[in-house]
């Protein structure tokens, strides 16, 4: 697993990759995820709840965290350490841990994702900081009981050292039941991008645009039909399970190979396009599965089959450029040319401007047009005019013409169609005069 930071003008990549190992921690882990899970009971009792207004006048009641050190370093450490056999620092990593946990049901639960219910720790794993572990000559020594009790990995000779840059750092450590996961951190200086690739994500396809490019289309045909054929050998066994259990661990199977297949899929797919448009930021829809389900049950089955967000996840390590969320709203409706909202029927978009364009083609040019610049709308949809540099004047009102409207990859894309050039002068002079003269 590897992840992308940008810290100024600087990229810093964190990698993880896992060791297998022979020793028996069951009671080590188990122990681990009851000091966790107490935390989280002390930190869950302390909350304290708000009723806030949000900007709809919906009355919500808010939990505020306890993050005072004497709660934190004192209180909440004081009844952890007690009975707890094993060095202290690993008090200090559950403690992390579990705020870590509860920031992140409690932006869940702001954003209405998430029930009002306490997390409960199921999964066994111990981080390991690095105050309790030493590396030397390829041995990472960890401290299980102080002076008495540790671990040690040989990994001088790992698979892993012909991957990782020399310069990098070694970082927390993840121990399970069967693995034990490294971490590495490293810096790699930003390059300047080549340009933006915007991708409209789609239940079958990927489409991209970039007007140096064109248009990109990414058939994900192999990966709804990898999905398909392990729903319906479930659904042939699930009827047997009943009247034969056994069958239990052959569905439990079925989804294993179902989930490797697809992740095998994404990984050789976000190589492929990393590599082949090395030095562009892409830009994804930021689409949400559970706003997208409908009362269908066969629309939502095809909802679920998506990974857009395992795809996109992999691009935002695999890319050395940037990765940026877009907004998709009306990117299917809104015309890439004018702006005008439409509903599209069948494959072929169609608008009152004359623009006769693939729906997916149409579909990945919008975004773009929002992420970097503002394209015009249609005069009979001025609701839209936010989508402009600068916000429509008043009636009568008047307001400076900005320097330069359409940026340089824009008017390439025009001078090579001449008739969205004309369509974009011609809705600029209908919708503001200043800015459409002189062009």
């Amino acid at each position: 697993m590897k992840k992308w930071l940008m810290v100024s003008n600087s990229l810093y990549q964190v990698r993880a990759y896992n060791i297998k190992h022979n020793y028996d921690l069951k009671e080590f882990l188990e122990a681990y995820r009851l000091l966790l899970q107490k935390a989280i009971d002390e930190i869950w009792a302390n909350m304290t709840w708000i009723e806030k207004t949000n900007k709809n006048g919906r009355e919500r009641t808010i939990p505020i965290i306890p993050k005072e050190g004497s709660f934190k370093h004192h209180y909440l450490r004081s009844i952890l350490m007690n009975d707890w056999n094993y060095s202290k620092h690993y008090v200090d990593s559950a403690i992390k841990q579990a705020y870590s946990i509860l920031k992140s049901w409690r932006r869940s639960y702001v954003k209405g994702k998430r029930s009002r219910n306490k997390p409960v720790v199921k999964k066994k794993f111990v981080r390991i900081k690095e105050t309790l572990y030493s590396y030397r000559d390829g041995i990472i020594k960890v401290s299980v009981k102080p002076f008495s009790e540790y671990l040690e990995f040989d990994v001088s000779r790992a698979w892993l050292w012909s991957r990782v840059p020399k310069d990098a750092d070694m970082g927390e450590l993840i121990l399970k039941e069967k693995y034990l996961t490294i971490t590495f951190r490293f810096e790699q200086k930003g390059t300047k991008a080549d340009g933006k690739v915007a991708w409209d994500c789609n239940e079958r396809s990927l489409d991209g645009f970039n007007p140096k490019l064109g248009w990109i289309r990414v058939d994900l045909a192999r990966l709804f039909h990898i999905h398909r054929v392990h729903e319906l050998k479930r659904k042939r066994l699930q009827s047997l399970v009943s009247r034969k259990p056994s069958l239990n661990k052959v569905l439990t199977e079925y989804s294993r190979r179902e989930k490797d297949r697809a992740k095998d899929f994404a990984h050789k797919l976000t190589t492929s396009l990393s590599r082949r448009y090395e030095g562009y930021n892409h830009g994804f829809e930021r689409l949400r599965k559970e706003g997208m389900l409908t009362e269908s049950r066969a629309h939502n089955r095809e909802i679920t089959k998506s990974d857009w967000k395992r795809i996109i996840t992999l691009m935002g390590y695999k890319t050395k450029s940037r990765v940026k969320p877009l907004d998709p709203y009306n990117s299917t409706k809104g015309c890439s040319r004018c702006g005008m909202i439409n509903a599209p029927k069948g494959a072929l978009y169609e608008c009152k401007c004359g623009l006769k364009i693939d729906r997916h083609l149409n579909a990945s040019i919008n975004p773009r047009d929002l992420w970097r610049y503002i394209i015009p709308e249609c005069a009979e949809n001025r609701q839209a005019a936010e989508r402009f540099n600068k916000p429509l004047p008043s009636d009568g009102g008047s307001s400076s013409k900005p320097e330069r409207l359409l940026p340089p990859d824009l008017e390439a894309f025009c001078q090579v169609n001449e008739g969205a050039r004309r369509c974009v002068y011609e809705v600029l002079e209908r919708v503001h005069p200043d800015r459409g003269r002189g062009l």
